[in-house]
């Protein structure tokens, strides 16, 4: 396992960190499975795990928190707020009244009485910057949570935020959460210029597109996995950008089986070289995934690899986005692009 430090907070995070969406109903995952998930993490090298208190309603984060009882200052603890938590107008967003109610909630679930990094699980268009961060300034100050970060912010919303921060003397975001794979790069060409720019850490969501790049689904055969089963429109390979993707797929598990990788390993070793990109999270549902997405831990791809890739997804390129007209150099340069 490789170790690079959050942003400039000085703290050391593994490559891969162990996202827990799937504990729970959403990936009926229970409290032993959950348990023994996060003993192999841990076993592995993984020291960051991340949560959220939408995720099952909450059980992610019990589960989490009954999984990492007797080890908690060994673990770098993240979760988020701001999506809805119930029909409630006002159990959602970013106010200073939601996230402070929240936030204790998070932690009584979590069984902890602080977590590491608290993460702004969306931009909330209805509450100032000013808002968040003296609200979550208080919080650190409080020593409740010691980091906070924001989590897929379009690049504009993460340089206001910083500038807000400055202007009013307050703590900032120290990280980003976005989505990032080999089929989902439209970040490269605004968000993690920007993220390089402000020195924030990076934990990039989704590396493995929705499955998409787990080996499970190739050409001639039934997509039969867990997301395809309650999100079948994204895998409906007769949509045009599904079907982009598929061909993309195909090219991409020649390029991984001449270097001799599974297309884990080349998914998970594109976005941890990156310079931008600290850790990848993951989100495995059994103890097989968590193995076979560990075997990616070391993982690095020669510039020719990485060059092969580039030709089937171009850099910048969402496979289902508009044409974007800025360029920032690290889509001109590969040299700016790995670490």
């Amino acid at each position: 396992m490789q170790y690079r430090t959050l942003g400039r907070t000085g703290v050391q995070v593994s490559s891969l960190a162990l996202g827990a969406m799937n504990f729970g109903k959403i990936g009926r995952t229970t409290q032993d499975e959950a348990t023994a998930i996060v003993d192999a993490a841990l076993d592995g090298g993984i020291n960051l795990i991340d949560t959220a208190d939408m995720y099952s309603d909450g059980e992610s984060e019990e589960l989490v928190g009954k999984a990492i009882a007797g080890r908690r200052d060994d673990i770098v603890l993240a979760t988020k707020a701001g999506m809805p938590m119930g029909d409630e107008h006002n159990h959602q967003g970013s106010s200073r009244r939601w996230l402070i109610t929240e936030l204790d909630n998070s932690l009584r679930r979590l069984g902890v009485d602080h977590v590491d990094l608290y993460q702004i699980h969306r931009w909330d268009p209805s509450t100032s910057d000013e808002e968040t961060l003296s609200a979550l300034t208080d919080l650190q100050r409080a020593g409740k949570i010691r980091y906070f970060g924001s989590s897929t912010f379009p690049a504009y919303r993460i340089v206001q935020a910083q500038w807000a921060a400055r202007d009013n003397h307050l703590s900032r975001y120290v990280t980003e959460q976005p989505s990032y794979s080999i089929l989902q790069r439209g970040i490269e060409t605004h968000v993690l210029p920007v993220t390089e720019q402000y020195g924030l850490g990076v934990l990039v969501w989704s590396p493995l597109a929705s499955g998409w790049l787990s080996g499970a689904i190739r050409e001639g055969q039934e997509i039969t996995t867990s997301r395809s089963t309650f999100m079948p429109q994204r895998f409906d390979t007769t949509i045009p950008s599904n079907r982009a993707r598929l061909d993309a797929v195909e090219q991409l598990a020649k390029v991984a089986d001449e270097a001799g990788l599974t297309m884990i390993q080349l998914a998970l070793g594109f976005v941890t070289a990156h310079p931008a990109v600290t850790s990848a999270l993951i989100g495995p549902r059994t103890l097989d995934h968590l193995h076979s997405q560990l075997a990616a831990a070391d993982t690095v791809l020669s510039a020719d690899v990485l060059d092969a890739i580039d030709a089937i997804v171009a850099p910048g390129t969402d496979l289902a986005a508009h044409e974007k007209y800025d360029t920032p150099p690290a889509l001109l340069d590969p040299a700016l692009r790995r670490r």
